[in-house]
This record gives C-alpha cells, structure tokens and sequence, in this order.
C-alpha cells in the first residue's frame, strides 16, 4: 500500500506531538499540586478582555486545531482514503463503531443521573496519542495498520464534531449564527464562483466567522471546520492553498496548540480520596467507554462490514493487530476533555472526569501496546 509524503509527515508529526503531550500533561500536574500550585492554577485564570485565559485557549487556540482537522478531511475526501467509498468504508465502520459502543456504555451507567450529558466524552480518540504509542513499536507496525489508525482518528474527530454541534450547542443567538452561516456561504462562493486563490479573504473571513459563531451558541471551533472546508483544494497540487494552510498548520498545532491546551486543562489539583470518584457513574462510563467499548466498537463494525462485503481488510493488515488499534483508539486525551468542559458545569464533575479520562487512556495506551508487541513480528 502506497502512502503519500504529505500522511508520512503528518504520522512523523502526530507521533512528536504525542510524546510532547505527554510531557505537558505530567508537568501540568506536578506544578498543579506542588508548593507554586495557586500561582500555577492563577495563570490560566487572568482574565483578558472579560475572558480567563483557559477559556481563549479553548475557544480561541482550539479553532485552529480544527481548521486543520478539517484541512486533512477535505484532502481526504478529494485523494486519500476516503476518496473511494469501498476503502473508506472499513475505518467508518470502525469510526461509527468506535463512537457508538463507548456512548452507549457510558449511557448505560448514567442514564437519568446528572451526568448523563457527557456520553460523548469517551466516543473520541486522540491521535497524537495513538500514534506516539504505535510509533514505539518501530518498523514492526504495518504501514497499513497506520494508515488505518489514522484514518479512523480523522473521521473520529469529524464525529466528535457533529456531537459538538448538535448536542453540546445551547442557547442559540440566531442572528450571530446566521450571519457566520452567511459568511461561511460568501467563502464559498469566492472559492467556487469567483476562483478567487488569495488565502486573506478566507482567513480574514474565517475569524470574523469565529467571533460571530463564539456569540452564536455554537461552539466557536466549529468554525475552523467551516472555513477548512471554504479554502480552494486541487487535487494533486501540494502548493494549493489547502494544502499550504495544512502544511503551514501541523507543526504549530502539535508542538504549540495541543501542548498549551494540554498545560490548561490538566492543572488539576488531585485531592486525598480522589480515587473514590472511581465508583460514580461518570467514571465508570468514562473508564469502560475508553477501554473496553473502544476496541468491542472499532472490532466489531470493522467484521461486520467486512463479512457484509462493504469492504475488505487491506493487505498484510491482521484481525489480531485491527484489534489492537481498536485497543488504542481508547485514548481520548485532548477530544474528550474538550468535549467534558461542554457537557459539565461545575468544577468538581470536570476535574474528576479528567482525572478518569487520563486514567483510562493510559490503561488503554498499556493494553493496546502490549497486545500490539505480543502480536506484531519480532523482526
């Protein structure tokens, strides 16, 4: 199976970016709970124009990441994996399967409770996660088990995106929403119409689009999907203006936009008796959404469409190692703890749910790389 130099580049950066995640993380709690923990916590509580500085990363720094999320379906759509429905088909299923199960599960333990609203938080996987992990294995990953891990993560994050836009979006301004919709619908008609390659009008009217869609109700970020989807795309042509948006977007977003979000939102101060939280629904939808529905999903949808001839496994691609990124794909670091900020108000149900979703994906990280270093070939 042949790869483009533009996914190879995106895998060299994701699996970096992963590893610098991880460092954040760590960092970010051990100054939460040390002797400078208050001052630490205080940074990203100063308020600038009427905002904490948390919420502009979220909303503001996060937008970008899905304007490159968005960038990479495009390109996808238009000459990669998903060009063709029959080989897309395998890491939709998977993706479908790996977002419903996890919902489902987590439904299951919290249905009627309060925290019933966070049944999207263990649907995502994060992919600078997954693919850090895989990436230890060295040479011994097939390509084709990267190439599907990371298909299935980009059309992951698209799911993520829909959930975002149709349950966690409340209190809707009509008129901000219509007229970043009609900013959105002018984009396209520069792009489609008028032809019009000069990337300053998009990326002038995308933050335009971001302002008014931040006051609309629905969540800023959706914008960076919409303007992604605006901005001209030539098959073939790495110097469209896409595909240099993309280019210019993954190392700033993997070394600077994740790590930031990453510092942010796990300054977390863990208090004695933290574990107790284990037992709560919420935790346990999170804990058994990662870790056990994640690979039961992305397995089972993945035989399912397979044995109904709406696709075939790609060559050199085993059962054992399809199982083992399903074991993977219940890392849901940076998508689930945005989609908790959303689905949560009060600190004490968004601070344990982080802890959880931390918990979980490293189990799933253990899991999924042990399986994956027992099953792969020891050359």
């Amino acid at each position: 199976m042949q790869i483009k130099g533009t996914l190879k580049s995106f895998i060299n950066s994701e699996k970096s970016g992963g590893l610098v995640l991880i460092v954040c993380t760590l960092l970010s709690l051990l100054l939460a709970n040390s002797r400078i923990g208050q001052e630490y916590l205080a940074i990203w509580g100063f308020e600038i124009g009427g905002h904490h500085l948390e919420h502009w990363i979220n909303d503001g720094l996060m937008a970008i990441f899905f304007l490159l999320v968005g960038l990479e379906l495009v390109q996808e759509v238009y000459e990669g994996h998903l060009a063709s429905l029959r080989i897309a088909m395998l890491p939709i299923s998977a993706a479908i399967g790996g977002m419903l199960v996890p919902a489902l599960i987590y439904a299951v333990f919290n249905a009627g409770t309060p925290t019933q609203s966070g049944f999207g938080i263990p649907m995502a996987t994060d992919i600078a996660f997954a693919l850090g992990i895989l990436s230890l294995l060295g040479k011994r990953v097939p390509l084709s088990l990267k190439v599907f891990l990371t298909a299935l993560a980009v059309i992951d994050d698209l799911g993520a995106i829909i959930v975002i836009a149709i349950f966690y979006s409340t209190g809707i301004a009509w008129a901000n929403l219509l007229i970043s919709l009609g900013l959105f619908a002018l984009l396209m008609v520069l792009n489609k119409v008028f032809k019009v390659q000069n990337l300053i009008p998009y990326i002038l009217g995308g933050v335009v689009m971001w302002y008014f869609m931040l006051h609309s109700g629905v969540h800023a970020t959706i914008a960076g999907v919409l303007l992604a989807i605006t901005i001209p795309f030539k098959r073939k042509d790495p110097n469209c203006p896409s595909m240099r948006v993309q280019k210019w977007l993954h190392y700033p977003v993997a070394f600077f936009v994740l790590p930031v979000f990453a510092l942010a939102n796990t300054a977390i101060t863990i208090e004695g008796g933290w574990d107790q939280a284990i037992g709560e629904p919420f935790a346990l939808g999170i804990i058994f959404g990662l870790v056990i529905g994640k690979p039961i999903g992305i397995t089972l949808f993945s035989f399912l469409s397979v044995k109904l001839k709406l696709c075939r496994l790609p060559d050199k691609l085993k059962w054992k190692e399809l199982l083992g990124a399903g074991m993977l794909g219940g890392i849901g670091f940076t998508m689930s703890i945005f989609i908790t900020l959303l689905a949560f108000d009060d600190a004490l149900h968004i601070n344990e749910s982080k802890l959880m979703i931390m918990l979980s994906s490293l189990v799933a990280a253990i899991i999924g790389f042990g399986w994956l270093n027992a099953v792969l070939k020891k050359d």
